[in-house]
């Protein structure tokens, strides 16, 4: 339980992170607000989720109560389990729009789901934050829209950064162990089936996008190391955790 939540607030955490990068240098004012109002619904999400771990885990190793900051900023880089694709970074706003609607798109299905949970403070958890991913994903869906059907120059932009980012989109549909186990006791969600729903996504609100299959991992999220973290799918397409090649999202080593 302990590591899925910590997936769950590791991914928010780091995104609420890099988009709070934007405050003061968006674009525009609107959109300096936009961002930094995400950023905050993110860190918001994993302050709850940090907080029920706490609780889950019980006393620190010196007998003291964790909170949300042990987790937050105690821990080393490989202790982390988000996703690549958050910790990328924003470069310019057509790279911040793409990502965010990559993950958009998984979390908002994957938070509808986990209104299921057979755990009653997930199943809470999801139904409130649900109400902020809706807003997130309407936001990044609309200025893919808009970039991608504007001018050439910001057309070329975001296929751009479709081209960069799309490579970390096969990790967030493709379940880990972790995720296998709590989805088997009904706690979690079966990536499997919302798979789907988040692909379907995808297209409507993108320009044409490349023929390059997103790659998928091998080896365990838990698994990096602090050296490998940004290097994990190289030019090589190899993962430089376990140095096996990747395949698209539907093969294994």
């Amino acid at each position: 339980m302990k590591d899925y939540l910590l997936q769950l607030a590791d991914n928010a955490l780091i995104l609420g992170h890099r988009l709070g990068e934007w405050c003061g240098h968006a674009p525009e004012m609107e959109l300096d607000i936009a961002l930094t109002n995400i950023a905050l619904d993110l860190t918001g999400q994993a302050r709850s989720l940090y907080q029920r771990i706490a609780e889950l885990e019980g006393l620190g190793p010196n007998g003291a109560s964790k909170d949300e900051d042990d987790y937050a900023y105690l821990r080393d880089a490989w202790e982390f389990r988000n996703s690549l694709l958050v910790e990328q970074p924003n470069g310019d706003f057509a790279h911040t729009i793409v990502r965010q609607f990559i993950f958009d798109s998984y979390h908002y299905y994957m938070c509808q789901a986990l209104t299921q949970s057979t755990d009653e403070w997930l199943a809470g958890y999801a139904a409130k934050s649900l109400k902020e991913i809706t807003y997130h994903l309407r936001f990044s869906s609309e200025w893919m829209l808009r970039l991608g059907d504007g001018t050439e120059v910001s057309h070329a932009k975001m296929q751009a950064a479709i081209e960069d980012l799309w490579t970390f989109s096969g990790e967030l549909s493709t379940p880990n162990e972790v995720e296998k186990n709590m989805a088997s006791q009904g706690i979690g969600v079966d990536l499997t089936k919302i798979k789907p729903a988040i692909e379907a996504k995808w297209p409507k609100c993108s320009p044409p996008q490349t023929s390059r299959p997103p790659l998928v991992h091998g080896c365990n999220r838990a698994e990096r190391t602090a050296t490998t973290l940004n290097t994990w799918v190289s030019s090589s397409q190899k993962c430089s955790s376990c140095s096996g090649p990747t395949q698209d999202r539907s093969g294994e080593h």
